[in-house]
């Protein structure tokens, strides 16, 4: 007679449950994002620009958790789409850049937060405003505890 195995339910870990409303949730953001012309990681540099103003890519990596490598790519991108473009230092070295959002990338970074915003209520409006808190605190909790500090943009 062969010996049963125990093992835990899926369902009765924390993670995939977390895991099952973050797939959704970061899903239906992506499309709305990506109907506007930019993905989440396009989104989050150009939020970051809103709120800092003009920045070089360095300070932009530190910022967002990311590599220089990955910002350099997302600025490529974003200057090709006309949503933010990048100017040298007064000396002519263009090792040392500033990105600024243009007038286009700043009529559409509002537009952006304001999708973020329909997506929470979609997700989390039938949440009573405590126990949004409550769930916003927990996971800050944890994002705090494992001293997470990159934004998560995939």
């Amino acid at each position: 007679m062969a010996k049963t195995i125990e093992a835990s339910e899926l369902e009765s870990h924390a993670g995939y449950w977390l895991r099952f409303v973050s797939n959704h949730v970061s899903h239906a953001f992506m499309q709305k994002v990506e109907a506007e012309g930019v993905t989440v990681a396009e989104w989050a540099i150009m939020r970051e620009m809103l709120r800092s103003g003009p920045v070089h890519p360095s300070q932009a990596a530190q910022r967002l958790g990311m590599t220089r490598g990955a910002i350099s790519k997302l600025v490529n991108r974003l200057c090709h789409k006309k949503l933010v473009a990048r100017t040298s230092a007064s000396n002519g070295d263009r090792r040392y850049q500033r990105v600024t959002l243009t007038a286009a990338g700043k009529r559409l970074v509002p537009r952006l937060a304001q999708l973020a915003d329909e997506n929470d209520r979609e997700f989390f409006g039938h949440l009573t405003v405590g126990q949004q808190r409550d769930l916003v605190q927990l996971l800050k909790e944890i994002v705090h505890r494992h001293g997470w500090k990159e934004v998560p943009v995939k």
